[in-house]
């Protein structure tokens, strides 16, 4: 760097990271029904915040940059993250219990549902800007675009459930856990093997950009402030995923939650849920009757944007602008509705189906991403329609 650069690091904006703080601390003694849980998962989740933050841990962006720029740092990042969450769930989920309760995976069937609500959201995803953690993290940290993106989640999640009796009637096949099949022991081995082999297809070519850090940053102050190697958000992200299972007695989830939020606003604005086959269900109705702080899924989800909130003011880059293009705008409102539609249609989003789907070693995570990664292919071609840079 010459004499006459000067680096400029953004100031902590603490103002900004104390209202977080206070925030946090308002809402977790008020979440779920009494006791340590749902406070401790909220917790959780603003940890996860600031994780997928400071660590830029994104889905979207990565599979753009390997499909246009052959660049597949955030894809490994991606098996680290799955290889060490399949350590870490295999004897959990073989056991069936931890700290004397009940730990269950997620399972879904395979078939034409799970396969077009999947590449909906891969669709979604590109247009949209963000995933299920992505579009709460970047909202949290000011985006309003992505603000729009999470209105729009939350009523295509809404307008899915009210679609469901036909999603339910397509033809599927069964559910397949892998752990059930075969064992742990054997469903673990098997899975890491194909994790290895990913990774090396996918191993670090001649020309691809290698992820270095910052000069003149010490420890205390990456900490702080960030940014976070990805392959330390990898391992942390699973490691918090497992420690949802070990608390909650289930993995990390993300757009049940939203779907909660949509129903929720449209019953504010006179929608009559039992309207709805779906919603008039003994477990839903009670959920729309009860506050969105009993519901994990939803208590989790604010305490991600609680923490990328807090991480986007320590790293100083708490800024929300109101200049969103009107293309850029249309796009986040269609990638919104195909997230949330896709979302619930396809059992989940890149957490809720393909990480915690693949942590559970259940088939169909396996399969969603496939999918998603066709859906991906798509919507990349698609921005630029609407002014969105590749």
């Amino acid at each position: 760097m010459s004499g006459t650069e000067i680096r400029t690091t953004p100031k902590p904006q603490y103002l900004i990271a104390g209202t977080a703080v206070a925030l946090l601390a308002i809402l977790a003694p008020q979440a779920g029904s009494g006791g340590y849980l749902s406070p401790t998962l909220m917790v959780v989740g603003t940890v996860l915040g600031i994780v997928l933050y400071h660590a830029a841990f994104g889905f979207t962006a990565a599979y753009r940059r390997w499909f246009l720029h052959g660049d597949r740092r955030g894809v490994r990042a991606q098996l680290i993250m799955l290889a060490a969450v399949t350590l870490l769930f295999a004897p959990t989920l073989g056991a069936g219990e931890i700290f004397g309760h009940a730990a269950n995976g997620i399972y879904a069937p395979v078939g034409l549902r799970l396969l077009i609500g999947a590449f909906l959201f891969g669709v979604g995803m590109q247009l949209g800007g963000g995933c299920g953690s992505g579009t709460l993290f970047t909202t949290g940290g000011g985006s309003l675009r992505m603000l729009v993106t999470l209105v729009f989640f939350c009523a295509g999640s809404l307008w899915a459930t009210l679609d469901m009796t036909f999603w339910q009637g397509l033809p599927a096949w069964r559910s397949v856990s892998l752990i059930e099949e075969f064992g742990w022991i054997p469903a673990a081995t098997g899975q890491l093997c194909f994790i290895s082999l990913l990774y090396w297809w996918l191993r670090r070519r001649p020309g691809e950009p290698v992820s270095r850090p910052e000069d003149g940053k010490h420890l205390s102050r990456i900490l702080l402030s960030g940014p976070w190697p990805l392959i330390a958000g990898a391992l942390l992200l699973a490691g918090l995923n497992w420690l949802t299972l070990a608390l909650a007695g289930h993995p990390w989830t993300v757009t049940w939650g939203f779907a909660i939020w949509g129903a929720k606003s449209a019953a504010l604005l006179g929608w009559d849920p039992s309207t709805s086959v779906f919603w008039s269900g003994e477990y839903t109705r009670r959920l729309l009757e009860q506050g969105i702080l009993t519901d994990h899924a939803s208590i989790m989800d604010i305490g991600i944007l609680i923490g990328a909130m807090m991480a986007a003011a320590l790293a100083g880059q708490f800024r929300p602008t109101l200049r969103i293009p009107p293309r850029s705008l249309a796009a986040a409102v269609i990638g919104g509705l195909m997230l949330g539609y896709g979302a619930r249609v396809g059992f989940g989003c890149n957490i809720g189906a393909f990480f915690s789907g693949v942590a559970s070693m259940s088939l169909h995570g396996w399969v969603w991403i496939l999918a998603a990664l066709a859906g991906c292919f798509v919507g990349i071609r698609l921005r630029p329609w609407f002014g969105l840079a590749n």
